[in-house]
């Protein structure tokens, strides 16, 4: 994909603070939300929430909580898919929209194209919820590789391997190195 066609990330200020909120209005969906920075954390959960600027959820709170106490100056949120918002994983679309999960790899690349941050693989379980969210993932491991975008986790996997969601995370975690394809060919091997 060429860069040049890429959307750009615009920072606004929402509450005295430069935010990044893709679509900047309220939508039943969300790409992208986070705070502006020089060493982004980027954070890759499942679905987006209610979550906005100046109103974090739960997670997104442990998200930024985490960022700031491991030395980044900001952080990002962006889901495998669904960009549509569902506060129960279980109300997610069963089936993909081929045009709501084009539009979030465009995003993620936009992304990528406009901040060098880390990846924060942290979808827990919920990545067996619907079929799709192994192949969307591994088409965003494709687009952070062509950006050599290095990838971590933060506490303990599970027992099949998934990497932690914030949420339930101690305030003392601390990134460790994660091998993010190495988990998919391990966890969801290509049939």
């Amino acid at each position: 994909m060429e860069t040049t066609s890429l959307p750009r990330l615009t920072a606004r200020d929402y509450d005295g603070t430069p935010w990044y909120y893709e679509p900047p209005v309220w939508q039943p969906h969300r790409f992208i939300l986070g705070t502006v920075g020089e060493k982004p954390l980027a954070c890759i959960g499942i679905n987006p929430s209610t979550a906005r600027p100046g109103a974090l959820d739960n997670t997104l709170k442990s998200v930024q909580r985490l960022a700031l106490a491991n030395g980044f100056d900001s952080f990002l949120m962006f889901n495998v898919y669904s960009p549509e918002r569902a506060t129960d994983p279980n109300d997610m679309s069963p089936a993909i929209d081929p045009a709501l999960a084009a539009e979030n790899l465009v995003w993620l690349e936009a992304m990528l194209t406009q901040t060098r941050p880390v990846m924060w693989a942290a979808w827990g379980t919920l990545i067996e919820k619907r079929p799709y969210l192994p192949g969307m993932m591994r088409q965003m491991v494709e687009i952070t590789n062509r950006y050599d975008i290095p990838w971590v986790t933060f506490g303990k996997r599970s027992k099949k391997g998934h990497p932690h969601h914030p949420l339930y995370l101690r305030k003392d975690e601390t990134p460790q190195p994660f091998d993010v394809l190495g988990y998919l060919d391990e966890v969801f091997p290509e049939g």
